[in-house]
């Protein structure tokens, strides 16, 4: 297991779990922001770097790669999950949140939790793949 990325130390990211009047999630922030260089990152899927699929018709084990994907597309941005303001989860069923979820608590603190959206889908651009995250970061200037 991966151990969370801290909370950025200079308080830059706010996050607000449940503005007044909308229902709390235990799953996400309602609303992120702050300072410094926004990132994209495009939807990552359960390739390896061989554009070979991670684990066929198992949710848990194409999320974990998904997710070892995003770490490094964020690294080469100089940014990390403690930076992540905003993920968007596709999938061909809800019933793989779960396994999102719990790759996604892996790396992400419960108290650090970004805004996410989450949207099923009839298929995704090779019938192998069973989820798919894109990611918004923001990094500080100074990395």
């Amino acid at each position: 297991m991966t151990t969370p990325d801290p909370a950025p130390a200079d308080g830059r990211l706010t996050r607000v779990a449940a503005p007044e009047g909308v229902s709390p999630s235990p799953h996400y922030s309602h609303v992120v922001w702050g300072t410094g260089r926004f990132v994209a990152v495009s939807g990552q899927c359960a390739l390896d770097e061989k554009g070979e699929v991670v684990g066929p018709g198992d949710a848990a084990a194409q999320a974990r790669q998904v997710f070892e994907n995003l770490r490094r597309c964020l690294a080469a941005a100089g940014a990390g999950f403690a930076d992540v303001v905003k993920l968007t989860y596709f999938v061909t069923d809800v019933a793989h949140l779960p396994a999102l979820r719990a790759a996604r608590d892996e790396v992400i603190a419960a108290d650090r939790l970004p805004a996410s959206t989450a949207v099923q889908v009839s298929a995704l651009f090779r019938p192998e793949l069973l989820l798919e995250v894109e990611a918004f970061a923001i990094v500080p200037e100074a990395r």
